[in-house]
């Protein structure tokens, strides 16, 4: 058996608007979750600030789940844009999720809050980044967010 080991890339910042109600659909309650630019991304391989105009598409399933399809780019120091889709799972006990629906900033530890990045970087420095796996752990505050990303090696 081969374990794969971790190497850290990067954490995010970002500042979030207000949800954007779509309401009950046939397999969940939908939202949108529009995300500003810049954030900062910092990181031993990579710094930069996400780029703008890009949001999250969540789906609150029946049993509590909320599914995260989240698509974004970050803009590099040195001024390489690189594409993002970011889909994962945040759950957490009924309390901890109500509290963090209501806007209060809640230890992230409390919820578990993963997901799995996938990047498009252009030819280049950052092409490294198309022949990876990544996976990330978030934590959810009132109107931002902050992401830690893993590459598994």
């Amino acid at each position: 058996m081969i374990k794969p080991d971790l190497e850290f890339v990067y954490e995010a910042t970002g500042d979030l608007e207000p949800p954007v109600a779509i309401g009950p659909t046939y397999d969940g309650t939908r939202r949108i979750i529009p995300i500003l630019g810049g954030g900062r991304v910092e990181g031993p391989r990579i710094k930069g600030r996400l780029v703008g105009n890009a949001a999250d598409w969540q789906l609150t399933r029946s049993d509590g789940v909320t599914v995260a399809d989240a698509i974004y780019a970050l803009e590099t120091d040195d001024g390489v844009v690189i594409q993002i889709r970011n889909r994962g799972l945040r759950h957490g006990p009924p309390e901890v999720m109500a509290r963090l629906a209501a806007g209060e900033e809640v230890d992230p530890s409390a919820y578990y809050f993963r997901t799995v990045p996938e990047f498009i970087a252009p030819e280049g420095p950052y092409d490294w980044m198309n022949r990876s796996i990544f996976i990330c752990s978030g934590a959810r505050y009132p109107l931002g967010i902050k992401l830690w990303v893993w590459r598994v090696l």
